[in-house]
């Protein structure tokens, strides 16, 4: 499908990568790994036309379509979310547009004239190209996309420039899905994020029709999706058959090998060099000597491994001993106008625990944590922190509050305690500060780079009680793994807004869920039990209508955890395995049931609509205007009934892949 030959691209006297090739086959899911400004980016930016390679080609069948979705920069105006989306259909759109306008004309037209039976076989033939798009699904493919992605009904006509960039970025993709390109090219997808729509994504990705090239920093999503990685490191590119979790292993295994052999090939050379520098002056070993030295200019050299990045292990500075209360919230209620957050809300933390923040935006995350560290008070109720909790919050704007004047490492220094200052630079290479980049001003950094300023200044401070909102958005794997260990070993209280389930599943033992209009619930497991259980939970009240969580107190479900896994006895495995069967007898079933009969309702409606399209298309219907009229009727009674029964079907499937995939069923 595409096929990339002697790829070259350099900046300057810099080589991202040099020589590289490799191809992509329909529905292949390949990943790009490396740290951030390895090349990954550059090459989806070259494979999608928007910047020539230094040398080398990339070859493409003729009518390929390749879609491009950027990391950031993508902000659209002036027209309605729908419209904007809506777009993606661009035939469709541009056809039913001139059938409308034709059929307007065609009212003023006498229907026993020939300019009247012309224009009625020219809005026939329009038709005919119209129902080769599809067009009735165009409506329910467009607001299950939309939905999936986290928009409302409401949200629909609404100017896309009154969403933030991070729904600026679901919008555009919105319209790359619907647009099906053969090739899909993703640039770290998921950052903006929540878990319910990162895993409405991943089962879309996993069922897309195409081929599919992916940058991410999240390891379950590349583990989950890919076959192929393609890793890039000091201007080199490597392929590797298989997803992230098998580069990595595989990747040690090829350095070994190849140190192994470029060590037993300099042993070698050395040993043939001491021959000849000995015996070079004697005239009995002269034959010998020339032989050495032929062999040794033909010797093709391995190089030498080049050395991985150095891992710092940073341990956070010992923070100060604490009582066993950390923070409390005891009847909290907080409102923005007619918005209601929470209310009634009792919560605390205790020392050494370690706590996940989830749900959708706009949910009430960050205002909770706004409150638990008495940045914000609260409307009704009150707050209190333990004996002698020194709080640390990373917020996501805090990078705007450093000194734009200062230099990168005089900020941090600035930040540091005496304890912590002498891992301060080493610090700031694990968070991509490498070389001169630490004499930068903070004021011409970008705010990603910004905001990794503020996380390192966080992590050199102090403190027994972190509060981190969205600490991995613009860290690399590596980045993120000195984080994760450091947390780990963290002695003191942590609450981590996040929805990186590879970071969160070793660290946090409890997760506690918002959703709007409900009240905060706390899951005793990390996030994947708390996946399997909260989506267990809903599909069981939903089929057997059990009543929705209550809004008066905070409900606590799930087992106990410990603070690197969720531990789950026999007994409550037994339990979730009944519920698992509950959930496929009296929900997936009946679903897939309705479902089956609504294929069979659409195909009859649709062989119904193609009889009367071409009825109507007909002489015994240009001689009649009643039969015309009662024909014209019947179509949009049935093109009505088609998107009503179209719109369902969208709804039942995406019910029904949800489940299957709760319930580990494939195929």
């Amino acid at each position: 499908m595409i096929s990339v030959q002697s790829l070259r691209v350099e900046f300057g006297a810099r080589v991202l990568f040099n020589d590289l090739a490799f191809s992509v086959q329909p529905r292949e899911r390949i990943a790009f790994a490396g740290h951030n400004g390895a090349g990954k980016s550059t090459l989806m930016k070259c494979i999608a036309g928007l910047l020539p390679p230094s040398a080398g080609a990339i070859h493409a069948p003729k009518g390929t379509r390749i879609g491009y979705l950027p990391q950031e920069g993508i902000h659209v105006t002036g027209r309605s979310l729908w419209v904007e989306t809506e777009a993606a259909f661009g035939e469709a759109v541009a056809l039913r547009g001139k059938i409308d306008r034709l059929s307007r004309e065609l009212t003023k037209l006498d229907p026993r004239s020939s300019p009247y039976a012309e224009m009625l076989e020219d809005i026939g033939e329009l038709e005919l190209q119209l129902d080769a798009t599809n067009p009735e699904r165009m409506k329910p493919r467009i607001e299950s996309v939309l939905q999936g992605l986290g928009f409302q009904k409401s949200d629909f006509t609404r100017d896309c420039s009154e969403f933030s960039g991070g729904w600026q970025m679901r919008i555009a993709m919105a319209r790359l899905f619907l647009q099906e390109p053969e090739v899909m090219l993703l640039d770290e997808p998921t950052n903006h994020l929540d878990i319910d729509t990162q895993l409405w994504v991943e089962q879309y990705l996993v069922n897309y029709p195409g081929a599919i090239l992916l940058i991410s920093h999240d390891r379950a999503l590349l583990d989950m999706l890919c076959t192929r990685t393609i890793a890039f490191h000091h201007g080199r590119a490597e392929e590797y058959a298989g997803n992230f979790s098998f580069f990595e292993r595989e990747s040690v295994l090829r350095r070994e090998i190849l140190l192994k052999q470029y060590t037993s090939q300099q042993r070698e050379i050395a040993e043939s060099q001491r021959f000849i520098d000995r015996f070079r002056a004697s005239a009995n070993k002269a034959t010998l000597v020339q032989s050495r030295i032929k062999l040794l200019a033909k010797i093709e050299r391995i190089p030498a491994p080049e050395q991985d990045d150095a891992m710092v292990k940073f341990k956070f500075p010992a923070p100060p001993a604490s009582g066993h209360l950390v923070a409390k919230l005891d009847g909290v209620a907080k409102s923005y106008g007619a918005l209601n957050v929470f209310s009634g809300f009792d919560f605390e933390i205790n020392k050494g625990e370690k706590i996940a923040i989830v749900g959708p935006n706009g949910a009430g995350k960050s205002t909770f944590c706004r409150i638990i560290t008495a940045r914000e008070a609260p409307d009704a109720g009150s707050h209190s922190f333990g004996h002698k909790v020194a709080p640390a919050f990373f917020s996501q704007n805090h990078s705007d509050e450093l000194n734009p004047d200062l230099t990168v490492l005089e900020t941090v220094e600035k930040a540091a305690s005496r304890e912590s200052m002498p891992h301060a630079r080493s610090l700031l290479g694990c968070f991509l500060f490498r070389g001169d980049d630490v004499f930068k001003k903070v004021g011409v950094l970008s705010g990603g780079e910004r905001s990794r300023v503020a996380l390192v200044c966080m992590l050199l401070t102090p403190a027994n009680f972190l509060i981190l909102d969205e600490p991995t958005n613009h860290l690399d794997m590596q980045s993120q793994d000195v984080l994760q260990r450091a947390l780990i070993d963290y002695p003191g209280s942590v609450l981590i807004v996040s929805h990186n389930r590879a970071f969160l599943d070793p660290l946090v033992a409890k997760t506690l869920e918002f959703r709007p209009g409900r009240q905060p619930v706390l899951y005793h497991g990390n996030i994947s039990y708390y996946i399997e259980k909260s989506a267990s939970d809903q599909a069981l009240a939903s089929g057997r209508g059990l009543p929705a969580r209550s809004a008066s107190s905070t409900t606590t479900a799930g087992v106990a955890g410990s603070n690197s896994k969720s531990s789950i006895s026999r007994k409550d495995q037994r339990r979730v395995e009944a519920e698992a069967r509950e959930l496929r007898s009296k929900v997936l079933k009946p679903r897939e049931a309705e479902l089956a009969a609504l294929e069979t309702k659409i195909a009859e409606l649709e062989a119904a609509q193609a009889t009367l399209t071409q009825h109507l298309s007909g002489e015994a219907c240009a001689a009649d205007a009643d039969l015309l009229r009662d024909t014209s009727n019947a179509v949009e009674k049935v093109t009505q009934g088609l998107e009503t029964s179209y719109s369902r079907w969208g709804e039942l499937s995406a019910e029904i892949e949800t489940l299957r995939a709760k319930l580990g069923i494939t195929g």
